[in-house]
């Protein structure tokens, strides 16, 4: 036999419950005259034979006639009198804000880089949800379940965004080096695209954040040489600037080998020499197919670049970088 109530509330310590259903199972028989509360952050939809009867706002209510024409209507219809109890369901929806609520990609996103070719990306971040129509986000939604969070809805909630995401990324940048500039853009882009679809829902979207857009391990390789040739400047001149320290230094340190060669015999004619190696070896590649007067070939190049790398010019990072470059060509 259901229950008779006397009292209609809901209070959430958990925070995460978006829609609660009283009874949790089943329509209850409710006194006539009792009282229901509803709090400044929800709604309570009243349900009899699957449909909505009305929908009341925040206050505190005694069910009795003139608080509830429309009820009063729909109890006396069935005969059961002013003072019979009734047999409902209410549905008690949460209208606080859900924040910091959790999206990602669980299979990277293809996206087609300038420079890169295609790219696979995976992106994080948080958005912030708020239930803005109780009536279509229970009949769309929540169903007959008796209790609804934020975590049901997550998962669904978090594929519409990938997909949104996804036409996005390739529209507001061509690079991946490109987007930690473009995340205010494409936030407010994301979030413009969603607000529709989560409207379907009776929902409304209060925020959207990219956390961060990430590349595989072997990208980011290509991404750090990158920006280390672009902090290095131009590197004939870097180039020419370390072999005067490294000769410098050489003089000024006699029992060293370089120290000895320069001081030596031999010193003069390769102090002569260096000019000539530095610039050959760290001149600008050329491309397969096109041609320089009197320009050394890679071999003689990669040699020049021992050579300086054998006398302490270069360091060894520097030796495997234009090494890489050159070994390109061959």
């Amino acid at each position: 036999m259901p229950e008779l109530v006397e009292v209609l509330e809901f209070l959430d310590n958990s925070g995460s419950v978006m829609v609660k259903r009283v009874p949790d199972n089943g329509p209850t028989e409710i006194k006539w005259g009792a009282q229901l509360t509803v709090r400044e952050t929800q709604e309570a939809i009243f349900f009899r034979d699957g449909q909505v009867v009305d929908v009341f706002a925040a206050g505190r209510y005694l069910l009795e006639t003139h608080n509830f024409p429309v009820i009063t209507k729909w109890v006396t219809s069935f005969a059961y009198g002013p003072n019979s109890p009734f047999r409902a369901e209410v549905y008690f929806t949460n209208k606080k804000l859900f924040t910091n609520l959790k999206w990602g990609t669980q299979e990277p996103i293809l996206f087609a880089d300038r420079d890169l070719k295609m790219v696979r990306l995976r992106a994080f971040g948080n958005y912030t949800i708020q239930i803005s129509d109780s009536r279509v986000f229970v009949n769309q939604i929540v169903g007959t379940m008796g209790m609804y969070q934020d975590a049901d809805i997550a998962d669904y909630l978090k594929n519409i965004i990938v997909s949104k995401l996804t036409g996005i990324l390739g529209k507001q940048a061509q690079s991946v080096m490109d987007l930690p500039s473009a995340y205010d853009t494409i936030n407010e882009n994301v979030k413009a695209a969603l607000e529709p679809d989560f409207q379907n829902l009776g929902l409304s979207l209060h925020n959207f954040y990219i956390g961060s857009i990430s590349v595989p391990e072997e990208v980011q390789e290509m991404i750090d040489q990158r920006s280390g040739m672009s902090a290095l400047g131009n590197m004939d001149e870097f180039m020419k600037y370390k072999m005067a320290m490294s000769i410098q230094d050489a003089a000024n340190n006699v029992n060293g080998i370089a120290g000895q060669t320069v001081g030596g015999g031999v010193g003069l004619g390769m102090g002569f020499m260096m000019p000539q190696m530095v610039q050959q070896a760290m001149a600008p590649t050329i491309q397969p197919g096109t041609s320089m007067p009197e320009q050394k070939s890679p071999i003689e190049k990669l040699k020049d670049l021992k050579s300086l790398l054998d006398l302490g010019i270069i360091t060894q990072a520097e030796f495997d970088q234009k090494k890489a470059q050159l070994l390109s060509l061959i």
